[in-house]
Parts: structure tokens; C-alpha cells; sequence
């Protein structure tokens, strides 16, 4: 065990860390070089607290898959982010902030729209409006923002399909997650946008209870609420995390994907003329390891004493556990920093892993493989519309991309 690396000194690293100048789609450089040399440190985080980071493929997936561990939110130790880590003290956002056995209670609530089977049979509408978003786009100006155009109402239009809230309500949710998933947002604004959301939720489960509607909120409303097995606030919570991951971090990946193969025009022509779904679909994986949007680490803290390469962590401490350099690591992915759409990765962790891992990935899988199999088909002359040294990327923000992605054909 290395003793030394097991108390905090003055010297650790500030976490989050930053991405080199120029280089937009890799981790930090500092991650690489920790990986390497001390895959298991100290960061020192907002608050002044020292969780430990863990950069390594290998113990990532052990540690996520570890019960020893705790995503709860409330527990002394938690790692928590700046500003909006609690939204004001209103308590975890149900289930992804929760263990076993009450996590696993409230996700099998909501998991059957997700399954892949089910999921499959919306493929048909994901594709039809995507042609439609690309339809206007060939129809309208240029250049246009790819983000406000396309990337961000495909995916806010399905998971309002799912669940059943309208979509002409969308500029509500899409303003207020802005505000919940942007580092330097206070407890204030957090607290606000979360009790914004919340209560548009709440409102919207009421009338569903009234008159429910083939959809997910309407089943939540009559099978859970209705009986009593949870209360229209707790409701309310779960729909605002359902909405909010349905629709930030897919249009992220789908903008953030577009570009990273604009700046690798041999990927981008491969996926382009690609007849295969299975080439899509491999495309899907790799652009996930490779750009893993959720880049300031899974927050746990351990529940008892944990060996693991040679350090101790001990119970109480907190982790983070850096997906996006795990997904770097040449032990798991031979060449990491290379994109490579020929490669297999179906073993990355963009989606976590173990009982956390993302309840939604198969439809954020079914929308990218829409996406990418259409978009760049149907315009294969798909180009930056602007120097790439004037991209704008969410170094700012819990879930990475671009604020805007100008393109012309």
C-alpha cells in the first residue's frame, strides 16, 4: 500500500482540471500524465475537500461495480460540485442520487420505456425527424447553427414523446437545465431553475392524474401516485431528471460528435458512405469513448475501507472517478487518443457501469445512430462555417460540448 498518497497534503491538484489549448476532444493532459504515473491522487475540490481521482479503466469499472461505495449525495464525504450540488439543500435528485435497495426501487419504476425492445419501436419516429430537422435545414439559409437547428429538439422532441410533456414548453426546460448543469452556477440559481422545473413537473402529473395519456408521466401519475407508492413531488423530481438527461447530454454528443469528425475528414467520409448499420452503430461507440461528454467525473464516497492499486481509501472519502481518461487508457484501448470508427468499444464507460450506468443509453444509442447514419448522408458536403479556433466549448459546464456549431454545405 502506498501510505503517503493516503492523507491530503498543500499540494494537490484543483479539480476540475483543464483541457490543452487546441486540443478541444482530449482530457486534460495532466489526467494522461496521472494515469501513468499515480492512477489513484488526491484532488483538491471547491470546497476544500480531497476525494480521491481515479484515472485508470480498470479500477474504474471496479469501483463503480463496488457496493462499498455510495452515489448518495447526503453522505458526509460526498464529493460534491460547486453551486448546484444539492440545488439548495432541496435533497438528491431521486434515484441517481440513492443506493440500493431505495435506488434500485425507483429506477424499476421507470425502466420498461427504456428497455431495448421498446426503445426499437420509436427508431421510426427518431428517423422521421431527423429528415424533417434536416429537410429545413437544406430548405433554410446558411449557415446555420447545427446545435439550435438540429442537435438539441431531435432529442428534446423524443423524450417529449416518451413522456408526455409538450414539447411547446421546451425553451422552460431547456433554459432551466442550462442553468442546473453549468459549473459556475450559485445555490441560488440552482435551487431556482430545480424548483422551476420541479413544479412545471408537478403541475403537469396533476393534470395527467385528470387525464392520462399513453405516456410515461401519465403511468407514473395513475400506477404510483394514484396509489400512494409516491408522492406528486417525488414524482416531479424523478420527471425532472428524466427530462433533463433525455435531452442535455444527447444533444451535446450529437453537436460535439459532428464537430470531432469534421476535424477528422477520413472518419467523417467513412461514416458518410457507409451502406452498413453495423458500421454506424460500431461509429456510436468509439465517438462515445472517444469524446465522453460527461467529463468532471462520477461523484461516489466509500461506505468502508477499500483496497485497490496499492492505495487504501478509506471509508468516508470521497471519489471521482474520471470516465473520460479511463476511456484514454491505452491498458483497455490500444491507441486511445486516436479515433478510430473501425475500432470496437463497446467496453467503454461513457455510461457509467455497474447499477448506476445510464438507464437511457439505448435510446440515446437508437438517436446517434439515427443521426449519424442520416445526417452526413444526406449532406455530404457537411462543413465548419467558421475558423475551428473560434469554437466555444462548455469547459464550463457537467456535461461537455459546444454552445454552437456553425456549418454550411
Amino acid at each position: 500500500m502506498t501510505e503517503a498518497l493516503t492523507h491530503p497534503t498543500d499540494d494537490q491538484a484543483e479539480w476540475p482540471l483543464s483541457r490543452a489549448a487546441g486540443c478541444p476532444f482530449d482530457p486534460p493532459p495532466l489526467l494522461k500524465t496521472l494515469q501513468s504515473e499515480q492512477p489513484i491522487s488526491r484532488v483538491r475540490i471547491w470546497d476544500g475537500s480531497t476525494p480521491w481521482l481515479i484515472t485508470r479503466y480498470e479500477h474504474t469499472r471496479t469501483l463503480l461495480g463496488d457496493p462499498r461505495i455510495s452515489a448518495d449525495v447526503t453522505r458526509p464525504g460526498y464529493p460534491s460540485t460547486a453551486g448546484s450540488s444539492q440545488a439548495g439543500n432541496q435533497g438528491p435528485l431521486s434515484f441517481i442520487s440513492m443506493d440500493d435497495p431505495e435506488h434500485a426501487r425507483l429506477r424499476r419504476m421507470v425502466t420498461a420505456p427504456f428497455a431495448v425492445r421498446k426503445v426499437a419501436a420509436l427508431r421510426p419516429v427518431v428517423q422521421r425527424l431527423v429528415d424533417e430537422h434536416i429537410d429545413r435545414m437544406l430548405a433554410g439559409p446558411k449557415p446555420v447553427d447545427l446545435v439550435e437547428a438540429f442537435a438539441l429538439p431531435i432529442p428534446s422532441l423524443v423524450i417529449c414523446e416518451l413522456l408526455g410533456v409538450p414539447y411547446e414548453d421546451h425553451d422552460l426546460f431547456q433554459d432551466n437545465t442550462k442553468i442546473l448543469v453549468k459549473r459556475s452556477t450559485t445555490p441560488e440559481q440552482s435551487a431556482a431553475a430545480l424548483t422551476a422545473l420541479t413544479d412545471y413537473l408537478d403541475q403537469l402529473l396533476a393534470s395527467k392524474l385528470d387525464n392520462p395519456k399513453d405516456d410515461l408521466l401519465s403511468d407514473i401519475a395513475t400506477r404510483r401516485v394514484a396509489t400512494g407508492e409516491l408522492t406528486r413531488r417525488e414524482a416531479a423530481r424523478m420527471g425532472v431528471l428524466l427530462l433533463i438527461a433525455g435531452h442535455e447530454t444527447t444533444a451535446n454528443m450529437i453537436a460535439l460528435g459532428t464537430c470531432a469528425l469534421l476535424h477528422n475528414p477520413d472518419q467523417f467520409a467513412l461514416l458518410r458512405d457507409a451502406p452498413d448499420p453495423k458500421t454506424t452503430a460500431s461509429a456510436v461507440e468509439e465517438l462515445l469513448r472517444y469524446l465522453n461528454i460527461t467529463h468532471n467525473g462520477r461523484r461516489r464516497v466509500a461506505l468502508e475501507d477499500i483496497e485497490i492499486g496499492g492505495v487504501t481509501i478509506r471509508a468516508g472519502d470521497g471519489l471521482v472517478i474520471a470516465g473520460d481518461i479511463a476511456n484514454r487508457d491505452p491498458a483497455a484501448f490500444a491507441d486511445p487518443d486516436r479515433l478510430d470508427l473501425t475500432r470496437d468499444a463497446r467496453r467503454h464507460v461513457a455510461f457509467g457501469f455497474g447499477v448506476h450506468q445510464c438507464l437511457g443509453q439505448p435510446l440515446a444509442r437508437v438517436e446517434l445512430q439515427a443521426v449519424y447514419s442520416t445526417l452526413y448522408r444526406r449532406i455530404p458536403t457537411l462543413a465548419l462555417a467558421i475558423d475551428p479556433d473560434q469554437m466555444q466549448y462548455k469547459q464550463d459546464g457537467a456535461v461537455y460540448g459546444v454552445y454552437e456549431l456553425p456549418v454550411t454545405w
